[in-house]
């Protein structure tokens, strides 16, 4: 078969230990493809959506009632969003626990911690576009952390969100937030990141002379494997967007009320559940930021792993990481249901 354009975007031939779906979870190329479908149907939302506070929350209503298959793109835009933190966060995971992170793919590392954390500023930003009765709390109690930030906490809610009344007046901050400023960046990290797995030597093996399996696989059957995972994971978003609606709630008018079981969105619910406990900027801004630094400083702070060990699952070498990430993982799970079953 002559290799096609997609064909060449793929190294001729990779380690067929590391090419297995068991390795890699096909979670790296889920994520691209999960963000193609966020980019198609987000287009296609725009046609309707109206940034604006006192219609944005009845053209999504539009879009989901009453545009011909509005509803079923607005369910594919939400539920790929979900799944592209999940399918995030189990990649990040995957590469610290197969020690893929070590020299020379720390800064592709630190690249692929950036898009992680512009998917999660993506999903909020997107979940304030709703701009209904169930948001105003996480959007007041996000942008005011920024303000507990010393020294430049007020600069910082200036440029998230403008002045103003926040569930009144930030809207078009948001919406420009979403579709320009964090995408944009989205973009050039995500073509960046594929570019330096590339030129870093491919997925993360042992060197030439420590490797025990030589064999490898062609870039003909890499594709159909990429392709047959395309297919899963298309299959399991047409059958969540038909059968489980995206979120919607009554529109924001007049002035907001924030009830006592208002709740955040549910990757920043371990956050919500910690400032239940004290200082807003210690619980909200100070430890969520540690651990995200923690996250950053992973291949500086930490053993080196040995060359042997790279590419393989939960190798010695790098055990004090695996056990230092784990129990952080295991932490924000824990806080996550304590918050949902409170």
């Amino acid at each position: 078969m002559r290799p096609s354009f997609f064909h060449h975007l793929h190294p001729p031939t990779i380690p067929a230990a590391q090419a297995r779906w068991r390795h890699t979870l096909a979670a790296g190329g889920t994520a691209i493809f999960l963000m193609l479908i966020l980019g198609v149907t987000g287009i296609l939302e725009m046609f309707y959506y109206v940034p604006n506070p006192q219609e944005a929350a009845f053209s999504v209503q539009t879009i989901t009632y009453l545009v011909p298959f509005g509803g079923f793109v607005r369910n594919l835009h939400y539920w790929s969003a979900q799944l592209l933190l999940i399918v995030s966060a189990i990649h990040l995971l995957r590469v610290i626990f197969t020690a893929a992170y070590s020299h020379p793919r720390r800064f592709n590392y630190l690249l692929g911690l950036g898009l992680f954390v512009l998917v999660i500023l993506l999903d909020f930003t997107g979940y304030i576009l709703r701009w209904d009765v169930d948001i105003c709390w996480p959007l007041v109690t996000g942008t005011n952390l920024l303000k507990t930030i010393p020294f430049i906490g007020d600069f910082l809610f200036r440029i998230a969100v403008g002045g103003g009344e926040v569930c009144s007046t930030a809207l078009l901050r948001f919406y420009t937030w979403h579709i320009f400023g964090l995408t944009i960046i989205a973009i050039i990290l995500m073509v960046w990141h594929a570019f330096r797995v590339r030129r870093d030597g491919g997925i993360a093996v042992p060197p030439p002379k420590l490797r025990t399996d030589n064999e490898r696989i062609s870039r003909n059957e890499l594709v159909r494997r990429e392709v047959l995972t395309i297919l899963v994971v298309s299959i399991i978003l047409i059958l969540m967007a038909s059968f489980l609606p995206a979120p919607i709630a009554p529109a924001m008018t007049g002035k907001p009320i924030i009830t006592e079981d208002a709740r955040a969105p549910w990757f920043f619910l371990w956050v919500q559940q910690m400032l239940k406990w004290g200082d807003p900027f210690i619980f909200g801004v100070l430890i969520p930021f540690g651990v995200l630094i923690l996250l950053a400083l992973i291949p500086y702070i930490f053993p080196k792993p040995a060359d042997s060990d790279i590419g393989h699952w939960f190798p010695k070498s790098n055990r004090l990481a695996q056990i230092v990430i784990g129990v952080t993982a295991l932490i924000v799970i824990v806080l996550t249901l304590m918050m949902l079953i409170s």
